[in-house]
């Protein structure tokens, strides 16, 4: 019952006419962000985040989460329409929306995926609202060492459940972690690695480096691809809309299965890319007509689609209550918090009670929203989407500069920019991952900071990460989770054996 006092009051704050026009605001320029290839929902936030710093927090975030459900529903235009993700999470719905519309079922395949989307953010949103307040609670008995074990188990579930090879996403994070300790050391107040560079006193922004990495590196690759624009048009109208609402029940084992593989690879670091393909793949072989899909079948739009939305809004979860990203969107949010001033924990439902309540209100008025914008605005998008890449790129890249010089009005901050596109652009060429690079550059600081206050506390010795049951269960979990590629390799290798004998 508090919980649903508490959302009745996220709702009064929410439902103030400048949070609503930042509302509309945030889904437009999530759309537009999600349709065009190039950007995405880290990248977006990322630019846009500077422009939020005068705001007041509540709406600056209520903004910033819309612009981010706003690029969740777009993904999937691109993705139905024209064969192109617009999102990486989008890649799976490419499967079975780009041949419907082929079909001449673009209409119904974009409904679905509208549709599924929704369903599988308002599960999540429901998820946050009565579990995050009890892990909030709990997450009070955390002290430094606990603080560092959760960190490192996000590291090390990076590690373990990720696609890329391990050995990619270690290098990955260790650079990140490299170019998080540049600057002053907060503990001593020593200088390191600024090799003399008075620019680099105050470190690595992670925003100017997420902006680099995600929308310069991603404008790099497409222009080398040389995209081009070629896909079919698309008209939705209420009769469509109602027609497939009507058939979309039939799929409700679907909308389950999916939910809760979005919602678990959500609050684990799983992301919401793994969770689509993940969610795909099940619906397949749970599937009576496995053999349809990939040729047009509307299940195989609604799963990735409903797992996606699921895990994008779970990952916020335990940003908010333990001050861990779930997904690389979340970790900017994260950054986006620290900067206004507040703490993600669990302090901060107690501290900041109409900030999160507003927040999570926003999150079931945002979607709704959403919902009504996209499935109203479609031929709109796809006209944009028939502009030259020639034109669209430089104007990317244009909005990428400003939201670089805006965030320390330096010229150096706009060249370090194009120095991490550079380097996006070569990790994308040689297939490493990016995420755990941001998620690194943004926990570094802080994982080290749990550490040596740890042994401080603990006068040098390790054994505080096994000192009682929480913290060594989490330290314990983390190294279960960053040994299961080799285990998962020994028991691979034991099978073939078997088999050869």
């Amino acid at each position: 019952m508090e919980e649903i006092n508490n959302l009745m009051h996220g709702f009064s704050v929410a439902l103030t006419l400048p949070n609503i026009v930042y509302m509309l605001v945030g889904i437009t320029l999530g759309v537009l962000i999600g349709v065009l290839p190039g950007l995405g929902g880290a990248n977006g936030i990322a630019i846009l985040l500077p422009l939020t710093f005068t705001m007041n927090p509540t709406s600056a975030i209520i903004m910033l989460s819309c612009i981010y459900w706003g690029a969740l529903f777009g993904g999937a235009i691109t993705s139905i329409l024209f064969n192109i993700p617009g999102e990486p999470w989008s890649v799976a719905t490419t499967f079975d929306g780009y041949p419907m519309a082929q079909q001449g079922k673009a209409a119904q395949a974009l409904t679905a995926a509208f549709t599924s989307s929704f369903v599988g953010a308002l599960f999540a949103v429901v998820l946050i609202t009565f579990l995050a307040p009890l892990l909030a609670k709990f997450a009070l008995k955390f002290g430094p060492a606990e603080f560092f074990a959760v960190q490192l188990l996000t590291f090390c579930s990076f590690v373990g459940m990720s696609k890329e090879p391990p050995a990619k996403v270690i290098a990955a994070m260790m650079l990140g972690f490299a170019l998080a300790a540049v600057g002053m050391d907060t503990v001593t107040g020593q200088l390191r690695m600024t090799y003399g560079v008075t620019d680099l006193l105050k470190g690595f922004d992670f925003l100017i480096a997420v902006i680099g990495l995600f929308g310069i590196g991603e404008i790099l690759l497409t222009m080398e691809e040389g995209l081009a624009f070629k896909g079919k048009s698309a008209r939705i109208n209420a009769r469509v809309v109602l027609q497939t609402w009507r058939e979309l029940p039939r799929y409700w084992l679907t909308f389950l299965r999916s939910t809760a593989i979005g919602c678990w690879m959500g609050i684990t670091p799983g992301g919401a890319t793994p969770a689509s393909f993940m969610s795909y793949g099940v619906a397949q072989r749970m599937s009576k007509d496995p053999q349809s899909f990939g040729k047009g079948q509307i299940e195989g739009v609604l799963a990735p689609e409903t797992a996606a939305h699921a895990a994008g809004t779970s990952a916020l979860l335990p940003m908010l209550t333990l001050g861990i990203p779930g997904s690389p969107t979340a970790a900017v949010l994260l950054g986006g918090l620290l900067i206004w001033g507040l703490q993600p924990g669990p302090m901060l439902f107690i501290e900041q009670k109409d900030f999160v309540w507003g927040l999570i209100a926003s999150m079931y008025l945002g979607n709704i929203v959403g919902l009504l914008v996209v499935l109203t605005t479609v031929p709109f998008w796809a006209a944009i989407l028939r502009s030259p890449f020639s034109v669209i790129a430089p104007v990317i890249v244009v909005i990428c500069a400003i939201g670089a010089y805006t965030v320390h009005s330096s010229m150096f901050d706009v060249v370090m920019m194009m120095v991490f596109g550079v380097v996006g652009y070569l990790f994308k060429k040689l297939k490493y991952p990016l995420a755990p690079l941001v998620l690194a550059l943004v926990l570094g600081d802080m994982a080290e900071a749990s550490f040596r206050q740890s042994m401080l506390l603990s006068q040098g010795s390790l054994s505080i990460f096994w000192s009682n049951w929480l913290v060594g269960g989490i330290a314990g979990l983390a190294v279960l989770m960053l040994l299961s590629p080799v285990l998962g390799t020994a028991r691979r290798l034991l099978k073939e054996r078997e088999n050869a004998a």
